[in-house]
């Protein structure tokens, strides 16, 4: 069965890598084959932390959507769009360099997924008044969303799943991996006008007129907006403390998105209309076929034949974890690699005397799994998010026109971040 798990995976992972069909028909589509083969059982698919559809993933996507929904209705997208254009001068490229970081810092603090949901609308807006293409925006955006979500506990689901195993705080993430993310992100600014070389001209009459713009006259319903900020802030105190009460970020975002409803007393349509409904069904149906994979083994025997390559040497370990990481984490979901991977990485980092080099193992895996997500179009859930929003927008996003920039981006990055475990761990310490 190990080897019909693969080649359904494969199948699907190709149709929706060709385009040839759309890519929610090709996610359930495997999901309804391992399902009805046998592969997968209803208590597989509903109810296992290992193997079943992540609803904590799904819910926090569509309680985050409805609110940014009910955001809609303020103006608040509009006034940040003129804010960053008028800042940047009109000039495309600082304003997706401007963009870019307001993402990747957001992201440290927030899940990459709720960043790239709050921060689209704003960039197609922008991009709207200055008359150019939404498509390299976006994808520098949730680029730089996977590399600023490394640099906290909170910032990527993976590193919630590393923390947990491995006993580490969140001020051990911000100390041990926020200079790796400062660094990656300069080399990423320094690589933006190269990788989307040519999305950059503006017409000058377009920039003089957003420079005569007035943003707080884009405010619709203020009213709305305080209460929209009173939420958030209290949403966001809940993400930050979700350890401490108890309470899923799913839930937080469920909680706050029914608030939002009840409060701002607008009509189903207006918040309803921002849920990317092919978006959560892609997800479902992907969260499937990979609880197929970890279900027969797959993903468990790559990652044992991976520290077993290692021969007990620290460096090497770190090093393969680190590559293994970025390229299985941009194939699968980042989120199954790191929960199968995490037992294995405990056994290896235990046998290891020195503490300081057993903890780089650790290390390895979260920047592995966070900047490997950048891989391709499906590494991680803000892409995934990301495509629905553009593709919804009418500007589509391909696989591969993803995949183009986010390869680049990963190895360089990846390339990036060796240097700095081997220095910080192995030369220094």
């Amino acid at each position: 069965m190990t080897a019909v798990a693969i080649a359904i995976f494969v199948v699907a992972y190709t149709l929706i890598a060709s385009e040839r069909i759309h890519k929610t028909t090709a996610a359930l589509a495997g999901a309804g084959v391992v399902v009805a083969i046998g592969l997968m059982t209803s208590d597989d698919v509903f109810f296992s932390r290992e193997t079943g559809v992540d609803w904590n993933v799904i819910f926090l996507l569509l309680g985050m959507m409805i609110i940014v929904g009910v955001l809609r209705q303020t103006g608040v997208f509009e006034f940040t769009a003129v804010w960053a254009a008028k800042r940047a001068k009109g000039s495309a490229l600082r304003v997706m360099i401007l963009l870019t970081l307001i993402t990747a810092t957001a992201s440290g603090f927030l899940d990459n997924v709720t960043t790239v949901l709050l921060v689209a609308p704003v960039t197609l807006l922008v991009c709207e008044r200055l008359d150019v293409p939404p498509a390299p925006f976006l994808i520098a955006e949730v680029l730089a969303s996977n590399i600023g979500g490394a640099s906290t506990l909170i910032g990527d689901p993976p590193n919630i799943i590393i923390g947990s195993r491995a006993g580490l705080s969140f001020n051990d993430f911000v100390f041990n991996l926020t200079p790796i993310v400062l660094i990656a992100l300069a080399v990423f600014t320094l690589l933006l006008p190269r990788l989307f070389k040519g999305a950059f001209t503006v017409d000058p009459e377009r920039a003089a007129e957003i420079m005569l713009l007035n943003e707080r006259e884009a405010i619709r319903d203020p009213k709305l907006l305080i209460k929209c900020a009173v939420v958030l802030a209290a949403m966001f105190a809940g993400f930050f403390g979700h350890s401490i009460f108890h309470i899923e970020p799913s839930l937080v975002a469920l909680l706050g998105a029914g608030l939002l409803v009840l409060i701002s007393d607008l009509p189903q349509r207006d918040y309803m209309s921002a849920v990317e409904w092919e978006t959560l069904l892609f997800f479902a149906g992907l969260f499937v076929m990979i609880g197929a994979l970890v279900k027969t083994g797959v993903i468990e025997r790559i990652a044992s034949w991976a520290t077993d390559l290692t021969g007990g040497n620290a460096l090497v370990a770190t090093m393969l974890i680190l590559a293994v990481s970025a390229l299985l984490s941009g194939v699968i979901d980042n989120i199954p690699y790191v929960a199968t991977m995490s037992p294995l990485v405990a056994e290896l980092a235990g046998s290891i005397h020195n503490e300081t080099q057993s903890q780089a193992l650790w290390w390895a895996l979260a920047i592995g799994a966070d900047f490997g997500g950048n891989l391709t179009a499906v590494g991680a859930s803000a892409n995934v998010v990301m495509l629905g929003i553009a593709r919804r927008s009418d500007h589509p996003i391909s696989f591969w026109e993803f995949t183009r920039k986010g390869a680049v981006v990963t190895a360089v990055t990846v390339a990036v971040a060796a240097p700095y475990l081997w220095l910080r761990y192995f030369v220094l310490a």
